[in-house]
C-alpha cells in the first residue's frame, strides 16, 4: 500500500507590506526633487562685480591702405 505524503512545511501568505515599504520610492523621489530645487535656486555664486567705468574703446581706425604680404610656400616666392 502507498504511504501518505509527508508534510515538509506549510505555505502561508506573507504579511502585507508596510506603508513605508510601499511608498518609499515616492518619498525619496519627492525629497530629491525638493532638495534639488532648493539647491538650484538658493545656492548660487556671488554676482560678478561690474566695472565702475566703461572700458576704453579703440580711438584710431585701422589704416585703409595697409599692404598685406601674400604668404607663399617656401621656395615658391616670386
Amino acid at each position: 500500500m502507498a504511504q501518505a505524503p509527508t508534510v515538509i512545511g506549510v505555505l502561508t501568505e506573507p504579511p502585507a507590506p508596510t506603508w513605508w515599504k510601499v511608498n518609499r520610492h515616492k518619498v525619496f523621489g519627492i525629497s530629491g526633487l525638493l532638495i534639488g530645487y532648493l539647491i538650484g535656486t538658493h545656492l548660487h555664486g556671488a554676482p560678478q562685480p561690474q566695472p565702475q567705468t566703461p572700458r576704453q574703446g579703440h580711438t584710431t581706425p585701422a589704416p585703409a591702405t595697409a599692404e598685406h604680404p601674400t604668404r607663399t610656400a617656401h621656395g615658391f616666392a616670386a
